[in-house]
């Protein structure tokens, strides 16, 4: 696998390195010793997939607050999406900063989402699926999100959301949620 670190503290851009012959490719796409040797979580419990079915539907932007603050290990798996890391840590040397990068079951390529960083995607085209790993279990009373669209952040998104669900509308945006993620 190649980590490619990102402009946000502690996230990184995975690609499997594929190894190809005639029945196909075969990739790594998980190794605890290469993410322990960076300093990255290694104790992932818990396995989640996403599927939409329009292009431009939006899905974010997520996190949970600590005690269950999640780091993500993010996948696209069909289709291809347009993934987005938002760094929400309070002490954070990146916070407020944004990265976004395309992701697709064709590159193979994750998003590796460290904890109080929020995490959405848009989809590029019909029919995506993501799959993800998360070191913590999804707490509904720690769950929380801000606005896509918050000038604060000026996420740049390749193309405007057409689809969302009404709980994402109604994030609201980070300066007036006082849902500060403390690092």
């Amino acid at each position: 696998m190649i980590f490619h670190e990102l402009p946000i503290h502690g996230a990184y851009l995975i690609e499997p390195e594929a190894r190809t012959d005639e029945r196909g490719f075969f990739a790594r796409t998980y190794c605890r010793e290469q993410f322990r040797e960076r300093g990255l979580t290694t104790d992932l419990v818990q396995c989640n997939e996403s599927g939409s079915e329009a292009a431009a539907t939006l899905r974010g932007m997520h996190y949970q607050l600590p005690p269950y603050a999640e780091t993500k290990l993010v996948r696209c798996i069909r289709g291809k999406l347009y993934d987005v890391v938002l760094d929400l840590r309070k002490d954070s040397p990146t916070f407020g900063r944004s990265y976004g990068a395309e992701l697709s079951s064709t590159n193979r390529r994750m998003m590796y989402v460290p904890k109080g960083c929020a995490h959405g995607f848009v989809t590029l085209q019909h029919r995506t699926e993501a799959f993800y790993l998360t070191d913590e279990v999804y707490a509904p009373e720690a769950e929380r999100g801000v606005r896509w669209d918050d000038p604060a952040f000026r996420i740049e998104w390749p193309i405007p959301p057409r689809v969302m669900s009404l709980k994402d509308r109604r994030h609201p945006n980070f300066q007036t949620s006082r849902a500060v993620v403390v690092s």
